[in-house]
């Protein structure tokens, strides 16, 4: 696919179309990440967008309860140790 270098406003920016927006789950106002590797561009979607916010959201409401019991709750850790070369 083809698409052509345009001027917005002092910047340069490119129209991508509706087709591999609705692919990637993008929406106007989504954060994407840009790369250069060589001589190729790379537009990747950020993943995760709005989850902070969500959760902030969530824990306000009370509504960020444990939904599954703590399996490990009554386990014994205290044999376990980190091994710092193991990093």
């Amino acid at each position: 696919m083809q698409a052509n270098i345009i001027q917005i406003g002092n910047s340069k920016g490119i129209i991508l179309p509706a087709s591999i927006i609705r692919k990637l789950g993008l929406s106007l106002k989504s954060s994407v990440e840009i790369e250069s590797d060589g001589d190729t561009i790379l537009i990747k979607p950020t993943p995760r967008q709005g989850w902070a916010e969500a959760a902030k959201q969530m824990a306000q409401a009370g509504d960020d309860e444990i939904m599954i019991p703590d399996l490990m709750k009554e386990e014994d850790l205290s044999w376990w140790t980190w091994n710092e070369e193991e990093r």
